[in-house]
């Protein structure tokens, strides 16, 4: 069964980075690759389509980056 979302909840790349304070909206597919735990969007009409998040889950995900003080995964050291 499809999954049901509120309308209104629906954000694109530009609120996503409105959300996590980004200057850009390309910015958004850098962080989808780095961080494993990002919110997947909730509609996905494929590559070079739209995607859109929901802002319920994007909003609380954001705040714990904040809270983490996390810009960017923490990088393995070479051996």
């Amino acid at each position: 069964m499809a999954r049901r979302v509120a309308v209104d909840d629906l954000i694109d790349a530009q609120g996503v980075a409105d959300i996590l304070h980004l200057t850009h909206r390309n910015t958004v597919s850098q962080y989808q690759r780095r961080y494993d735990d990002m919110p997947k969007p909730a509609v996905n009409l494929g590559k070079g389509r739209v995607k859109l998040w929901l802002r319920s889950e994007m909003t609380p995900w954001a705040a714990k980056l904040d809270a983490t003080g996390r810009t960017r995964p923490a990088r393995r050291l070479p051996r």
